[in-house]
């Protein structure tokens, strides 16, 4: 794997921290996240004899336990059927994470990723059938031939090795990429979720050109629904239309960093980042138009309305399903089904990274009836959400010494 640097002109947009902020602070911080980011200021490594520490909910008492600290801007996790997770670090490395807290060596065999503020190694999930294909499945930014422009694209690759060999992925190819690249590091998605036909679905981003969106021959602020090799289902909204993608199954999308199935419906549920103001939870419908940039509930960060903005809604283009006035800057999201939480089950938890917590929302069918905010004295950007084989609740801070946490009961010990 070898990873590109994009050098040129910084964005005045990052990843999740210019929400909510002042627009005079915003160039500021943002060429800082920019700029390459600062080493570990120790290695990845588990952290011997975790303390929990205590916190409570409105309904439920949880120890906060570090599992793993040290890692570069940890971006998403995968557990494994062995108890292990594989978690992978934006500037392009990705990593197991044993049962017993051991990280690996950088694995072997990634392709070549394109590295600048939002962009670089993404999302991981293992294929529906991983016991039998051993497949690994990765989102990332994916650089053009000149180095200085990229786009989301996802590749699988068979996993093998073990702890003392290290570990790779084999046959790597990349499955699907969007084209032209129009992104020079921001708005680039992205997550991967598989659904119950096998199908698997891809949240982007616009590459921050808005009008992409509304755009059908460009995949830039769509989620597209693929095959796990590539292919285009015949079932897709879009396919025999002229001058539309077919992968598309919805469009007008600004930046989907969230994607969980319903455990009940089974319907795909996706958050998105609005602009300042106006991020989104979406359960998007074939061939919809969920209208970025013509409609948002956000402004832009200079605080006048968004260019090519009609206000909040408008004729032929569906609403969000839930939207917050003020951006968290929502990322990765978790249907809780587990048995360590029982007040919890069929929670939706989503991960903010302005806000730095972790949301809790209740729900009555798919109506959200409550919001909790959980975490908000750590200070932590909350980038991915997931369930253990344990019940218990794992998190990635992204930090430039990220950690991986885990919410289990009060009563538990580490």
């Amino acid at each position: 794997m070898s990873t590109t640097r994009h050098p040129m002109q910084a964005s005045l947009f990052s990843s999740g921290l210019a929400h909510a902020l002042p627009w005079l602070l915003i160039a500021a911080l943002s060429a800082c996240d920019r700029a390459p980011p600062p080493a570990p200021a120790t290695p990845p490594q588990a952290v011997a004899d975790a303390v929990p520490q205590p916190a409570t909910s409105e309904k439920t008492a949880f120890a906060v336990v570090e599992v793993v600290t040290g890692l570069e801007h940890p971006w998403s996790l995968a557990f494994l059927p062995d108890g292990a997770m594989l978690v992978t670090e934006r500037p392009g490395r990705l990593r197991r994470i044993g049962a017993d807290g051991a990280v690996s060596a950088p694995i072997a065999g990634l392709p070549d990723i394109f590295v600048d503020g939002q962009a670089g190694l993404l999302d991981v999930v293992l294929s529906p059938t991983f016991a039998e294909d051993g497949l690994v499945y990765v989102s990332f930014a994916e650089p053009n031939l000149r180095g200085n422009k990229a786009g989301t694209a996802v590749a699988r690759g068979r996993l093998e090795g073990d702890a003392a060999r290290g570990y790779a992925l084999r046959d790597v190819e990349v499955i699907y990429r969007q084209e032209p690249k129009l992104s020079s590091g921001t708005h680039v998605g992205s997550r991967l979720v598989f659904d119950d036909a096998g199908f698997l679905f891809v949240t982007q981003g616009e590459n921050r050109v808005a009008e992409a969106a509304q755009d059908l021959d460009k995949l830039q602020g769509k989620l597209v629904r693929i095959r796990p090799d590539g292919s285009v289902p015949d079932d897709n909204p879009f396919v025999g239309r002229d001058g539309a993608r077919p992968e598309i199954w919805s469009y007008g999308h600004r930046n989907m960093q969230g994607a969980a199935l319903h455990p009940v419906t089974r319907r795909l549920w996706t958050s998105e980042h609005g602009p300042m103001g106006g991020d989104e939870l979406n359960i998007p419908e074939p061939g919809r138009n969920y209208g970025w940039p013509v409609v948002t509930h956000g402004v832009d960060y200079s605080g006048s309305p968004v260019k090519g903005s009609v206000g909040q809604a408008a004729e032929g283009m569906t609403p969000p399903h839930h939207v917050w006035p003020v951006s968290p800057a929502v990322s990765g999201m978790l249907f809780y089904s587990g048995k360590a939480f029982p007040a919890w089950k069929g929670n939706l938890f989503v991960g903010a990274l302005a806000k730095s917590a972790l949301i809790r929302l209740e729900l009555d069918g798919d109506r959200i009836v409550h919001e909790e905010r959980l975490l908000t004295d750590r200070h932590q950007r909350i980038r991915d959400v997931r369930e253990g084989p344990d019940g218990a609740i794992y998190l990635l801070v992204d930090d430039p010494n990220g950690k991986v946490l885990r919410l289990q009961p009060a009563t538990e010990t580490p």
